[in-house]
């Protein structure tokens, strides 16, 4: 059974930075690429960054480039997003995700 666990999300005032983490069970880490979703109040889900199984190739969209940066270890069959220069529209639930398969999330709230 494939598990996904976020943690990490927090409240933090804009400007600051979070560390995202997402660990993974249930099948073989190092073969998938990964996905960050995420999913504001009263809005759908938004894919926000994804990354291939070497971790070598990465994708993010518009809104959180050269903020965000998606990594991954393959030893500890982790997943990972930092997130620096946080804004308030970044607000949401932070999901990792596995095709169409997501974690509980995490909530990060940017707020003064």
């Amino acid at each position: 059974e494939v598990q996904l666990v976020e943690s990490g999300g927090g409240l933090v005032q804009p400007g600051g930075s979070l560390r995202l983490s997402c660990t993974a069970s249930g099948f073989i880490f190092s073969n998938y690429a990964m996905n960050w979703v995420r999913q504001a109040p009263g809005k759908g889900l938004e894919w926000v960054s994804d990354i291939n199984p070497g971790g070598d190739t990465t994708n993010y969209r518009d809104s959180v480039k050269g903020r965000f940066t998606i990594s991954r270890d393959n030893a500890k069959n982790t997943l990972y997003l930092l997130m620096n220069n946080l804004k308030p529209e970044d607000t949401a639930v932070y999901y990792c995700a596995l095709s169409t398969t997501r974690g509980q999330g995490t909530q990060v709230t940017v707020s003064s």
